[in-house]
């Protein structure tokens, strides 16, 4: 695997990206229902905020995933709890596998993402607020040193609320890669 990141094209990149939101395993994502038009009015929105960013990653050049970094400060998570200097909120869309499934290839994305986020001086801890439902990703974060805080209400969904650290992530990835991943490992 070798994940680069590009900034996304909110015009150019929503047919993948629709492709993508409105299959059953993205249901968490809340778009089964969208349009291309959709996608594109969605994206141009984020991409124009001027806190909130998307990035497609890219495996070898072809689009495997979508990032999104915001500013919690400027998002509905501000009213739930108290923010602090250096945070960053995170959002990791995986898409569909062009072959068979890889083990481990998520984990791999994920730890891609946090390393890039982590890369900035000014981010010193990584939130994210997946639907309280979405036990896979509560399974993921943790392995990669999420600290869960509780379930908070938002106004698209009930949602678990975690917090990683830079030093809680370099925990994690350092036990990441002192086990090996073996077939069939979740994520």
């Amino acid at each position: 695997m070798s994940f680069t990141f590009r900034c996304l094209d909110p015009e150019a990149d929503a047919p993948l990206l629709h492709s993508w939101v409105i299959r059953p395993y993205a249901s968490f994502w809340g778009m089964l229902g969208s349009s291309v038009d959709d996608v594109v009015e969605e994206y141009t929105r984020i991409q124009s905020s001027g806190h909130h960013h998307a990035l497609l990653g890219l495996d070898g050049g072809v689009p495997a995933f979508l990032m999104e970094e915001y500013l919690p400060s400027l998002s509905p998570l501000a009213g739930v709890y108290a923010v602090q200097p250096g945070d960053i909120g995170m959002h990791l869309l995986i898409g569909p596998p062009a072959g068979p499934p890889r083990p481990g290839y998520t984990a791999a994305a994920m730890e891609t993402v946090l390393g890039r986020l982590f890369a900035e001086d000014t981010v010193e801890r990584v939130v994210v607020e997946p639907d309280a439902r979405n036990h896979k990703i509560h399974v993921l974060n943790a392995r990669l040193g999420f600290q869960t805080a509780g379930e908070v209400t938002l106004p698209d969904k009930q949602a678990l609320l975690s917090f990683c650290t830079r030093e809680e992530f370099h925990a994690a990835r350092a036990a990441l890669h002192s086990s090996p991943i073996h077939e069939g490992a979740p994520l």
